[in-house]
């Protein structure tokens, strides 16, 4: 290691942004590995994403992470998508490549197939149908990292069926939508369940959905992280389903970025885990 080695500068761009807990996880791996730098809080209006974007580089940011409302907005901002942020139409992590451009990423399908295996190390994708509820940015990525894994069969359910069905139709013929009144029927056979929607949030209805059809060997996902175990997870586990929160996605969408920005990949840690459950 130099004598001096570089500071870096990182963040999480977002209005509001003050509950991200990003900068307790970046801070946590740079004081982990030996690093310079620092993550901060970038608090930035929708109407002043542009500008905030472009003064990365002048900044000397080597650059950050977006949260909502930007990650739709800044995809036509950044000089170039990777090809998963593209096929996602999102992006949640813009790297500041060395002529000072921009590179806009998505992580969040990585994050969620990671918090996957890590809750079953044997987890496969084409082991069975998966019902994923919701039809928002969140579950573009996630059927985007399902059909990555090999997936053979998911069963869409929406509250708007249009909404849905233009997704399934953008993803290919193995994304069905399965209308609403239908969404008890979509969980038979099921290998996973993924809810992609804030219902269950502290704050938010519990998401209104009967598991009676769903396999009890079925793994249950929500990717909320507040509370640790919605409604949702709860009912799952009372009636033996293996289960999956939103904390482990989070940190996992978190690594590559860190990497990019960092040049260290980090790892999760129940050191981490503690300081992050900490913050609640």
């Amino acid at each position: 290691m130099s004598a001096n080695p570089p500071y870096t500068l990182a963040g999480v761009m977002g209005w509001p942004v003050s509950h991200s807990r990003s900068p307790i996880l970046h801070n946590h791996w740079i004081g982990e590995l030996g690093l310079r730098g620092a993550y901060v809080l970038l608090p930035v209006q929708p109407e002043q994403l542009e500008t905030a974007l472009r003064a990365l580089p002048v900044l000397g940011f080597a650059g950050c992470n977006l949260t909502i409302p930007h990650k739709v907005a800044a995809l036509s901002i950044v000089n170039r998508l990777d090809s998963v942020a593209q096929r996602i139409g999102a992006v949640n992590t813009v790297v500041v490549e060395p002529d000072g451009t921009l590179t806009g990423h998505n992580t969040d399908a990585f994050g969620f197939i990671q918090s996957l295996l890590d809750a079953q190390p044997d987890w496969r994708a084409d082991r069975g149908p998966i019902t994923v509820i919701g039809a928002g940015g969140a579950a573009r990525a996630i059927l985007a990292g399902l059909l990555d894994q090999g997936a053979t069969e998911i069963r869409l359910v929406n509250r708007s069926s249009d909404k849905a069905t233009e997704m399934a139709l953008e993803f290919g013929s193995l994304v069905r939508a399965v209308s609403w009144s239908e969404r008890s029927e979509a969980l038979r056979g099921a290998s996973l369940l993924v809810n992609t929607t804030n219902q269950g949030m502290h704050g938010q209805e519990a998401l209104d959905l009967e598991l009676d059809a769903l396999p009890t060997a079925a793994l249950v996902c929500d990717i909320i992280y507040v509370p640790l175990e919605t409604p949702l997870l709860l009912k799952a586990r009372q009636r033996g389903n293996p289960t999956v929160n939103g904390l482990g996605m989070l940190i996992h969408q978190a690594r590559p970025g860190f990497k990019a920005w960092f040049g260290a990949m980090p790892q999760p840690s129940a050191a981490l885990m503690d300081k992050v459950l900490a913050s609640f």
